[in-house]
């Protein structure tokens, strides 16, 4: 692979641009292609620019304008860089969306804080346990005092599991608070906080000392430090690389469930970074995620003759409300029912939204609506979800039919006959092995996780995937906190290894992700759409290759859905 891109900020002076050789030096040694991002406040081309960067350096230099972080100046305040504030700030709250790697050092680890919610001491003197001289007189490449390492974290195992460390030290501000993406990983010995990391498994780093500094005299002591940032920085760009050449796809969201009855609130919460959803065109595109399954999700109500007609109609106005999205947004979007239509919008430089129904409940005891959702475009449908119905028995459900009812039995064969997958994500084990026998194509799980590493009904047995991968069916690893662990809260650690479980289990050729975005799925490092391509990072952590990890992402989901629109097509013919 070619030399990774590695950014670095300039610092601002008599002349401009400006930058000391030993940023650019030590990411040359380190293996890098380090190119100068000079201040300037152009976003347009400053996004340009991310797009093209595998990793960040912040480097030091003047203090931050506190307006800018909703303070008032103190006396203590020094000399301001109001050419490179605002700039910086909105680099690193981009490269966090686009989960860039990033290193800051002296002002960068305070420019990292103070962009992702933390605080920044617009001086040291303020701390009340300041105790020594932070800002030295002597050379920088000299060591002049200790900080202590925190067990476990990321700088321990750069360090080769160091707990003090000998470091430079000219400033005279400092990281107050991390905020909640940012977690201390080392202090100085009158508690003053050294270095940050990230909380959410990502590659953020962040060191008070300069060790930039300490390679123009011969000494790589600090070397470690640029070499974890520039092999972050080659990992993520073959993500990119895979994210490019591949179809990126997520079997499940739960969007729809946040549509209102003003169409334009709809349109507008899809089309921008809205915080209300986790999946939106712009956090599709961060993540580099070409496809979503978003689904008409309808909770179990009662069976009755009135209650059939307001679901079928509530289907029908979801269904409705994801066409109308996707119109609206038509110039960086559009909707997909095969491989073939996704392609062909990645082509056009579009993301592809596909329609699925969670939960057989929509149809009610009428076979003839399979048709008639079909034509509306769906390409799987969820049998049930939290209760029996007519269809079948709920992992959550009583019982009532021991696995696919008669009618249950016809809805497969008739799913089979149209084309549309059949989902037994939330089904009975009963209900399962019933629907893997009748079905004469291969069956999915849109978004189940494994019930090995946490018992719950709703995950899957390993002898339930064993029996899936026999009939060429996938499980989709799903990132709800509760079906990841039992106890605490799940992160997107929980997460890789539930699927690595399944992929030993069943193979590799039988996995994918099924996030159960805006159904209550998401844990930090994999928590909205933007993040998606943070878990392909975290697998080629895991030493996936590069064709495993196409067929994980969404390779294998798209055989499964081939294979039933074959079939469809043999019986037509």
């Amino acid at each position: 692979m070619a030399n990774c891109i590695i950014g670095i900020t300039g610092n601002f002076g008599e002349k401009g641009c400006e930058l000391a050789q030993g940023y650019y030096q030590s990411v040359l040694k380190a293996g890098g292609t380090p190119v100068v991002i000079p201040p300037h406040n152009d976003k347009e081309a400053l996004l340009a620019l991310l797009d093209k960067l595998d990793g960040i350096v912040f480097s030091g230099g003047g203090d931050i304008n506190p307006l800018l972080l909703g303070e008032e100046p103190l006396p203590q305040l020094h000399s301001v860089c109001p050419e490179r504030d605002e700039p910086e700030l909105f680099l690193v709250r981009e490269a966090f969306h686009r989960q860039i790697p990033m290193l800051g050092i002296c002002r960068g680890i305070q420019v990292m804080a103070a962009a992702l919610g933390g605080k920044v001491w617009q001086d040291i003197g303020l701390s009340p346990t300041l105790q020594f001289k932070h800002s030295q007189d002597m050379p920088r490449y000299c060591a002049s005092h200790s900080i202590s390492i925190k067990e476990g974290s990321l700088l321990q195992s750069i360090f080769g599991d160091k707990t003090k460390l000998a470091v430079n030290s000219f400033h005279h501000q400092a990281v107050r608070e991390t905020g909640p993406h940012l977690c201390v990983s080392a202090m100085s010995p009158d508690g003053i906080i050294e270095a940050v990391e990230s909380t959410e498994h990502k590659a953020l780093l962040g060191v008070q000392w300069h060790p930039e500094c300490f390679i123009l005299n011969g000494d790589t002591t600090m070397m470690a430090v640029f070499r974890w940032l520039v092999g972050e920085a080659q990992t993520f760009a073959q993500a990119k690389h895979i994210h490019d050449t591949s179809i990126i796809l997520d079997s499940h969201c739960d969007t729809p469930m946040f549509f209102t009855d003003n169409s334009r609130e709809n349109i507008a919460m899809f089309g921008t970074r809205s915080d209300r959803v986790l999946v939106n065109l712009p956090k599709m595109t961060e993540g580099r995620l070409d496809a979503s399954i978003m689904v008409a999700y309808l909770p179990q109500g009662e069976r009755t003759p009135e209650a059939y007609k307001a679901v079928r109609e509530r289907t029908d106005w979801l269904l409705t409300q994801i066409e109308l999205i996707v119109q609206a947004n038509n110039s960086r979007v559009g909707l997909a029912e095969t491989e073939a239509d996704i392609l062909r919008l990645k082509a056009q430089g579009k993301k592809a939204i596909l329609r699925g129904i969670e939960n057989g409940y929509a149809i009610g005891r009428d076979l003839s609506l399979l048709e008639y959702f079909k034509q509306r475009g769906i390409v799987y449908m969820t049998l049930c979800h939290n209760g029996d119905n007519d269809i079948c028995d709920s992992a959550r459900g009583n019982a009532e039919h021991g696995g696919l009812s008669a009618f249950g039995r016809e809805v497969v064969e008739e799913m089979n006959r149209l084309g549309i997958l059949v989902d037994m994500s939330h089904a009975a084990e009963s209900s399962f092995y019933d629907a893997l026998e009748l079905s004469k194509v291969p069956i999915v799980c849109s978004h189940s996780s494994a019930r090995a590493l946490c018992d719950h009904p709703r995950n899957l047995t390993d002898d339930q995937m064993r029996a899936l991968a026999k009939r060429d069916g996938v499980a989709q690893t799903t990132v709800y906190s509760g079906f990841l662990r039992k106890e605490g809260q799940a992160t997107i650690i929980d997460a890789v290894e539930h699927l690595c479980h399944a992929a030993k289990v069943m193979g590799v050729e039988h996995v994918g992700l099924g996030t159960d975005f805006d159904g209550d799925g998401g844990v930090p490092g994999l928590a909205d759409a933007s993040e998606v391509i943070n878990f392909t990072r975290h697998l080629l952590r895991r030493q996936f290759s590069e064709q495993d990890i196409r067929l994980i992402m969404g390779g294998n989901f798209l055989r499964a859905m081939a294979a039933a629109k074959t079939h469809n097509n043999e019986i037509t013919l």
